[in-house]
C-alpha cells in the first residue's frame, strides 16, 4: 500500500472504523496478497521498495539490507509481518512477547492525526500463538528481532528466551537484571545477540555502564519517550533531538551498536539519528502517521547522502535512438494521416483508390483517418517517453527506468502479431519494427544488468509532497486506464472491430461495409489493433514512470509527462472534431484521461520543481 493510496484513499476511509478493525484490515489484506504465489515479490516490484546495495550493513554478525526496521508496536499480532518485509524494511521486530495473550486495545488517534494513543500494555497473541505464526513465516529473508516484555521475573524471561531462541536472529529485553542473570540469558540464546532496551528518559549511569562494559549485552535499544495521558501512552513525534542526544551520549562512552525505536516521522529524523551515531532505527507511531512509504523515503535520503555524484553508464544511447526512431515514425504517420491517409499498398490491397472510397462513403475514409491519426500521436508520445527514460534513467543505471523500457518495448513488439488478426499486414509497420528492433536489442544488452536505485532530496512531509501524492495517484490511474483501454481496443480490433458509436458515425453496418469491399474491414481492424498495441505500451510507460519515478526535484519527470502527453491527447481529441465524430460517449474516455493528465501535472509540479 504505497503513500499515494494510503493518504488519498485508505487512511481517510479506514480512520472511520474502530482502530483495531482498520489496522487488521490493512495488515490482513497485505498478508493475503503476500501469501499468493509471487505476491510478496509483486508488492516489492510494484513499489520498487528493495533497498540499494549501498545501504547493506553488517551488525551483530547479521547482514541487514538497510538500516530501517519496523517496531513491534506496529504489528503486535503478526497479522501483516509477511508483507512488511517487502516494504523497504531491513529487519522486523516482534513483540513484546508475553506468556499469555494480552488484549488491551489498539493504538488510535485522539483529537487529531498527530496524536496517536497506545494502550498501557501492548497487545500480544501470547507465546504459543506467536510461535505458530513465526513457524508459518519460515523461510523469512529479513532478520527478526524478538522483544520480551517486562515480566518482573528473571525465570519467566529466561524461559521465554529458551522457547523463542530458535525463531529470532536477535533478542531484546527491557529489564537490566544482574550481571550473573544477563550471563544466563545470554546462554539461553546461544551465539545470538542480546540487546537491552531503555526509554530515552531512563538512560542513566547504569545503562552507560552496560554500554561501556558490554557485559553480555550486544547492543542498546533506545525507545522513544512515552507520556502518560491518563488514558494511555502517547509517543510525541517531536523528540528526535532528545533521542539524538542520548545516542551521542552513549556513543561518547562506547562503540556498542545502538538502535533507536520511534521518534521518526520524516526522513530527516532518521538521518539525524544516523548522524548522531545510531546504527539502526525502528519505525513506530511515525510510520502510522506518515505512511508505508516512509522506509523507502528514508532509504532514498540515506542514499542521497552517501552518493556524491550519480554514476554514468554507457549504452543508453541505443534506447534513446529507439525512442527517436519511434518518434520519427509517428511523425511520418501523422503527416500521412493528415494528407493522403491511404498508402499506395493500402489501395493495392483494397483494389480501391482513395477517391473511390470517399465517393462510396466519406465517413469510412474519415474513420480510418481518425484511427491512423490517433496511432501516430500515440507513437510520437511513446518516442518521447522512451527518449526521456533513456537519457535521464538508463544513462544513470536506474533499474526502474530499464524495467519500464524493457517491459513496454517487448509488449510493443509483440503487438505486431495483432496487426494480422484479420489477414492484413502493413509492410510499413513491419519495416519500422525491423528498424527499431536492433536498437532495442542493443539497448537491452547494454542495460540488462543495471541495478542502481533512485536517491532523493526529500527530507520532510511538506505540503508539496502531500499534494504530489494526489498527482501521483492521477498519473497511476492514467497509465492504468491507457493500458486497459489499449487492451480493450486490441480485443475489439481482432474481434468485432466496431463499437456502436462507430457504426452510427459511418452509417453502415459491418455487413454493408464488407459488401462494398471484403478487404475494408481487415484494413480497419489492423489500424484498431495497432492503436490498441500502442496504447498498451505507452500506458505501461506512464504507469511505471508514475509508480517509480516520483522523486523530489526531478523536473525531467514532470516534463516527460507534459511533453509525452501532449501529442497523444492532441491527436486523439482534435481529430474527432476535424472529421465530425463528436459523439460525447465516444470521446468521454479521452476527456477523463485528459482531466487525470492535467490534474497530475498541476498537483505534482511544485514537488518536482523544488530546488
Amino acid at each position: 500500500m504505497p503513500d499515494w493510496t494510503y493518504h488519498t484513499m485508505f487512511e481517510p476511509a479506514l480512520s472511520r472504523l474502530p482502530a483495531k478493525t482498520g489496522r487488521e484490515f490493512i495488515h490482513k489484506g497485505m498478508h493475503r496478497i503476500a501469501s499468493i504465489p509471487g505476491g510478496s515479490k509483486l508488492i516489492e516490484y510494484l513499489g520498487h521498495t528493495a533497498p540499494a546495495k549501498q545501504l547493506e550493513t553488517e551488525i551483530f554478525g547479521l547482514k541487514i539490507a538497510n538500516p530501517v526496521g519496523l517496531s513491534g508496536k506496529i504489528d503486535p499480532l503478526l497479522s501483516g509481518t509477511k508483507a512488511f518485509r517487502h516494504l523497504g524494511m531491513g529487519f522486523i521486530e516482534i513483540g513484546p512477547v508475553s506468556w499469555e495473550p494480552v488484549e488491551a486495545g489498539s493504538p488510535e488517534f485522539i483529537d487529531s492525526k498527530d496524536k496517536l494513543l497506545f494502550p498501557y500494555h501492548l497487545e500480544s497473541p501470547g507465546l504459543k500463538r506467536t510461535i505458530e505464526k513465526l513457524e508459518k513465516l519460515k523461510p523469512f529473508d529479513k532478520p527478526i528481532f524478538i522483544r520480551l516484555g517486562k515480566s518482573g521475573s528473571f525465570e519467566q524471561t529466561r524461559s521465554l528466551l529458551n522457547k523463542l531462541s530458535a525463531y529470532g536472529d536477535a533478542f531484546v529485553i527491557e529489564e537490566p537484571f544482574s550481571e550473573e542473570q544477563r550471563q544466563s540469558l545470554k546462554e539461553a540464546v546461544g551465539s545470538k545477540p542480546l540487546l537491552y532496551a531503555s526509554s530515552a528518559d531512563e538512560i542513566d549511569s547504569a545503562v552507560m555502564g552496560l554500554a561501556a562494559n558490554e557485559t553480555c549485552i550486544d547492543g542498546i535499544v533506545i525507545d522513544e519517550l512515552g507520556i502518560d495521558t491518563g488514558e494511555g501512552m502517547e509517543y510525541p513525534i517531536e523528540q528526535t533531538g532528545l533521542l539524538a542526544e542520548q545516542v551521542s551520549a552513549i556513543r561518547q562512552h562506547s562503540t556498542i551498536p545502538i538502535i533507536v525505536s520511534g521518534g521518526i516521522a520524516e526522513p530527516k529524523d532518521a538521518l539525524a539519528l544516523y548522524g548522531a551515531g545510531a546504527d539502526l532505527v525502528m519505525l513506530s507511531s511515525g510510520y502510522v502517521r506518515t505512511g508505508p512509504g516512509l522506509p523507502k523515503r528514508i532509504n532514498e535520503g540515506l542514499l542521497d547522502q552517501r552518493i556524491t555524484a550519480p554514476p554514468m553508464y554507457d549504452g543508453w544511447i541505443w534506447h534513446w535512438l529507439f525512442g527517436l526512431f519511434m518518434f520519427l515514425g509517428g511523425a511520418v504517420a501523422m503527416l500521412v494521416s493528415m494528407t493522403i491517409v491511404l498508402m499506395p499498398y493500402d489501395e493495392a490491397f483494397l483494389n480501391l483508390s482513395r477517391e473511390e472510397l470517399i465517393a462510396i462513403n466519406p465517413n469510412i475514409y474519415h474513420f480510418m483517418q481518425h484511427d491512423r491519426m490517433t496511432v501516430a500521436g500515440t507513437m510520437v508520445s511513446g518516442g518521447i517517453l522512451y527518449m526521456q527514460l533513456a537519457r535521464h534513467g538508463v544513462r544513470h543505471g536506474l533499474e526502474w527506468a530499464k524495467r519500464a523500457i524493457h517491459i513496454a518495448g517487448v509488449l510493443g513488439f509483440l503487438g505486431i502479431l495483432l496487426f494480422i488478426g484479420f489477414g492484413y499486414f502493413d509492410w510499413l509497420h513491419g519495416i519500422l519494427w525491423l528498424v527499431l528492433l536492433p536498437f532495442f536489442w542493443k539497448g537491452y544488452q547494454a542495460s540488462k544488468n543495471h541495478s542502481e536505485h533512485s536517491s532523493s532530496r526529500n527530507r520532510t512531509n511538506h505540503q508539496a509532497w502531500k499534494r504530489s501524492l494526489w498527482g501521483q495517484l492521477a498519473f497511476v490511474a492514467l497509465g492504468f486506464a491507457l493500458a486497459a483501454a489499449g487492451l480493450v481496443i486490441s480485443t475489439i480490433g481482432v474481434n468485432g472491430v466496431f463499437v456502436q458509436t462507430d457504426i452510427a458515425y459511418i452509417c453502415m453496418s459491418p455487413e454493408q461495409i464488407a459488401a462494398i469491399n471484403e478487404r475494408l474491414i481487415p484494413v480497419i481492424a489492423h489500424d484498431r489493433a495497432g492503436l490498441g498495441s500502442a496504447l498498451i505500451s505507452v500506458g505501461l510507460l506512464v504507469l511505471m514512470l508514475a509508480l517509480w519515478g516520483f522523486q523530489e526535484g526531478q523536473r525531467w519527470v514532470w516534463y516527460t509527462f507534459l511533453f509525452g502527453g501532449l501529442p497523444a491527447f492532441g491527436a486523439a481529441i482534435i481529430i474527432h472534431y476535424v472529421i465530425g465524430y463528436t459523439s460525447f460517449i465516444h470521446i468521454l474516455p479521452a476527456y477523463v484521461a485528459l482531466v487525470l493528465f492535467a490534474s497530475g501535472l498541476i498537483l505534482s509540479k511544485k514537488f518536482f520543481f523544488i530546488k
